[in-house]
């Protein structure tokens, strides 16, 4: 598994960094991500077709080679990826090299290729973590030849192809009934399907943070703008390509797709395309929050200051009277009377009183 924090942002370093930005990320070794070889190597090897069925759990790579070309659909699931493994099935099953770099790569940017009888397609799984309330990420590649499907995961203590294993098992279910390439398209289908799911949980936050928002605009709030929208861009950034490799398929003039597979991958190009509009929804939401999180702020502010606005008109009044009164002249207005001074702060707390009364009936507060 890749373990670098640079990781998420390396696609906008490339992108929209600096060229001291993309110099950096290129050449330093302590920032560019290095894939890490995996500990432990697991091999589960589905083959069927519509009369049989028989999972396999190997322990070597090299295992593989004894369900090659054997007349029937083989899907083998690689989690974990060691170099030497990688080159050893790739050369086997006659995977280009390139191919090879681009399934040992990290931080790629999600494709499709046909390269030499072997329709190639890499993209992220995504999944929601509830504890960090993040998007996590899991590059996935799919090898599609003739009557196999290789897997390359990189984390094997999750995927989104259980549902697809169970139905593997069943001997009517028409993916027993058909070929490699309906295979391909149902691991597109579950892997895009799982989106929304990722997508509902992000809705529910979002959500939430609206109403936080609304009710309680405090700068803890604003973190969870920043933190939600830094999330989405993760989510539209992996989803957003993934549209282009679809319609690769769909285009795809390859003797490995039967035609009546099409439609199947026009149903997962609609699915895709609606899962952008969710994200591009989405963003325009954060924004609104955005927008709404800083008009309560300029809101308080303008209460606060109309507040204070009024005090010191109140004050005013005393100010002055208070300022006549401690004039060094001697004939001051009811300087010598017994009253004088009842007189005045009456004079300053009647003022007020009647500023109050016009205020109010001007609507001024």
């Amino acid at each position: 598994m890749v373990k670098n924090k640079y990781l998420r942002y390396l696609p906008l370093a490339s992108l929209f960094g600096t060229q001291r930005t993309r110099e950096l990320f290129q050449y330093n070794p302590t920032i560019l991500p290095v894939r890490e070889e995996a500990e432990d190597v697991k091999v589960f090897v589905y083959d069927y077709d519509a009369n049989y069925y028989e999972e396999h759990t190997l322990k070597q790579v090299t295992d593989c080679t004894a369900f090659k070309n054997n007349d029937r659909i083989t899907w083998i699931n690689i989690d974990g990826l060691r170099k030497q493994d990688v080159e050893t099935i790739c050369n086997e099953f006659g995977i280009h090299a390139l191919l090879t770099e681009d399934i040992l790569s990290i931080g790629q940017r999600p494709k499709m290729d046909d390269v030499e009888g072997i329709l190639f397609c890499l993209l992220n799984m995504l999944y929601f973590n509830e504890t960090t309330r993040t998007v996590e990420t899991e590059q996935i590649s799919i090898a599609l030849g003739k009557d196999f499907v290789i897997s390359f995961q990189e984390d094997g203590s999750r995927d989104v192809f259980d549902p697809m294993r169970h139905k593997l098992k069943m001997a009517n279910s028409k993916i027993r009934q058909r070929t490699a390439d309906y295979l391909c398209y149902s691991m597109l289908d579950m892997i895009v399907d799982n989106y929304f799911i990722v997508m509902e949980r992000l809705g529910e936050q979002i959500e939430l943070l609206e109403e936080e928002v609304i009710h309680r605009s405090n700068t803890r709030s604003l973190a969870h703008v920043n933190h939600l929208r830094k999330e989405l861009i993760v989510l539209k950034r992996n989803i957003a390509p993934v549209r282009e490799l679809i319609n690769g398929f769909i285009r795809s003039e390859s003797d490995l797709l039967d035609d009546r597979t099409t439609k199947y991958f026009k149903d997962v190009y609609d699915h895709i395309v609606q899962a952008y509009d969710f994200t591009e929804n989405y963003r325009d939401m954060m924004m609104s929050m955005q927008d709404i999180y800083i008009n309560n702020v300029n809101l308080r502010m303008n209460e606060v200051m109309k507040v204070m606005a009024i005090v010191t008109c109140l004050m005013a009044p005393a100010t002055v009277i208070g300022g006549i009164f401690g004039m060094n002249f001697e004939a001051i207005p009811l300087l010598h009377n017994k009253w004088g001074f009842y007189i005045s702060v009456g004079a300053m707390l009647f003022i007020p009183l009647i500023m109050l009364f016009l205020f109010r009936k001007r609507g001024w507060y």
